[in-house]
């Protein structure tokens, strides 16, 4: 059996979402770098869909770093995930992190759906994913609810 531990890193995506800690791209790739020479297995560089500067960033880090998995964020969307792909196209390692809220109070009220289409969903965008890449990690939004 492996006994081997992977690190997932956040920073470079979840990490922005604190008020007042925006990088810009240079600074993005000296903590890839930085997360590269930790051992840093995985590093999820950005969430391409949400804005040029994050697009460009997923890009730059990519062919900036060696051996980490570059980590795409999407929402279980087709669209996200095309861009998702374009973003890791330097990549030496691509892993797209897809997901969609899964709680009665998303698919209520965020999806005004139901727990089928939801499920549905959710596989259409792994399946969809693993067209392009084999690495795909998928998250349910708002589980701890679910």
């Amino acid at each position: 059996m492996d006994n081997r531990l992977f690190i997932f890193d956040t920073t470079l995506r979840d990490g922005e979402q604190v008020p007042g800690c925006q990088l810009n791209t240079v600074e993005k790739i000296q903590v890839a770098k930085a997360l590269e020479a930790l051992g840093v297995d995985v590093i999820e560089a950005g969430f391409p869909i949400s804005s040029p500067g994050d697009f460009n960033s997923v890009i730059e880090i990519s062919k900036a770093v060696t051996w980490p998995t570059i980590c795409a964020l999407t929402r279980a969307v087709q669209k996200d995930i095309d861009v998702a792909v374009d973003a890791l196209k330097f990549a030496k390692h691509k892993r797209i992190h897809t997901g969609i809220g899964t709680s009665d109070s998303h698919i209520k009220y965020k999806f005004n759906s139901n727990r089928e289409e939801i499920i549905e969903r959710a596989v259409a965008a792994v399946k969809y994913a693993r067209r392009f890449v084999d690495d795909v990690e998928f998250y349910a939004e708002d589980a701890g609810r679910t």
